[in-house]
């Protein structure tokens, strides 16, 4: 967990905000005035990820940037399941503390799962969504034709790593491995890291205890553990079918192919904007800022009055 007020040489300079409602220590961000704005990170980064989005965004909205358990600012008990139910729940619990509604739902890598496990539950709280290099899982569903996950550089590494204990010793690691796992995943503009970079992302994980959240997320996908919480979710898609939603995809994804990414997307909704980036990669808020920015802005103008 990084101390309360670290602001990584001015690059994080949002004022902390804590609470304990689903049974353990969350850190979020919240930022701005207007419809909320609910932006969710993924594996093995934190709210960081969306500090050049924070301002922009919140000139017009509020803003909230949560850290999910074990990641960033907030607390990684030992004693918890780290699964996509718990993250589900512990997400809900923020969103009834914080009253949010209307939200506009923007997610990346595992945000998605979280998020869209959230929106199928409670359809009625979100107005719109967001999807970076994540997956919905619905829109895809039974094609054959398409690339399978677990056979991505990213999760052939996990599943390969498994018997040998590499992917526990690496990702066990991750205060000095952060930005190699990074690179596995696939982060392209490696001329953009600076040591402030790899001292943000790695210091959520000083010790081996520290990195039990980003141990469990790619073993819930690797060892199947997520179907069925997916399935029982089902029921909640055709609701948001009918939202707005934009795809805004980094082409050279290692870990979700992009593929996949973009026929799951389409499947729901056929007709929605999907914007591709052709130099970035997984981590598309690292790699190319200056096109989501823009392009998350002009959706969120677009939809305003949806």
């Amino acid at each position: 967990m990084i101390a309360e007020h670290a602001d990584f040489d001015g690059t994080w300079p949002f004022r902390p905000h804590f609470n304990q409602t689903a049974g353990f220590r969350q850190h979020y961000i919240d930022e701005g005035l207007g419809r909320p704005v609910l932006l969710l990170h993924g594996q093995p980064t934190w709210g960081y990820i969306w500090r050049r989005f924070i301002p922009a965004l919140a000139a017009t909205h509020r803003v909230v940037v949560p850290d999910h358990m074990g990641f960033g600012k907030s607390e990684t008990p030992a004693d918890r399941e780290y699964t996509l139910r718990t993250h589900v729940a512990n997400l809900a619990a923020l969103i009834d503390v914080l009253n949010l509604r209307d939200i506009t739902l923007v997610m990346q890598d595992w945000g998605g799962p979280i998020g869209i496990g959230y929106a199928v539950r409670n359809p009625d709280r979100i107005h719109s969504l967001v999807l970076m290099n994540t997956v919905v899982g619905y829109g895809a569903a039974g094609r054959r034709d398409l690339p399978n996950p677990l056979e991505t550089p990213w999760f052939r590494w996990i599943r390969e790593g498994l018997p040998t204990g590499r992917t526990q010793a690496v990702l066990s690691n991750l205060g000095s491995t952060v930005l190699s796992v990074m690179q596995i995943v696939g982060l392209e503009r490696l001329d953009r890291v600076d040591p402030t970079f790899i001292q943000a992302y790695a210091a959520p994980f000083a010790t081996p205890e520290d990195c039990k959240g980003a141990i469990e997320f790619p073993l819930d996908l690797a060892l199947g553990r997520i179907r069925d919480f997916v399935r029982e979710g089902a029921p909640g898609v055709p609701a948001l079918k009918a939202k707005p939603a934009i795809m805004i995809e980094g082409m050279l994804d290692r870990a979700i192919p992009p593929g996949l990414a973009l026929a799951d997307f389409e499947g729901l909704w056929p007709n929605a904007p999907v914007v591709q980036v052709p130099g970035a990669g997984h981590y598309i808020q690292e790699d190319a800022p200056e096109v989501v920015i823009p392009a998350l802005q002009t959706f969120l103008a677009m939809v305003r009055d949806a």
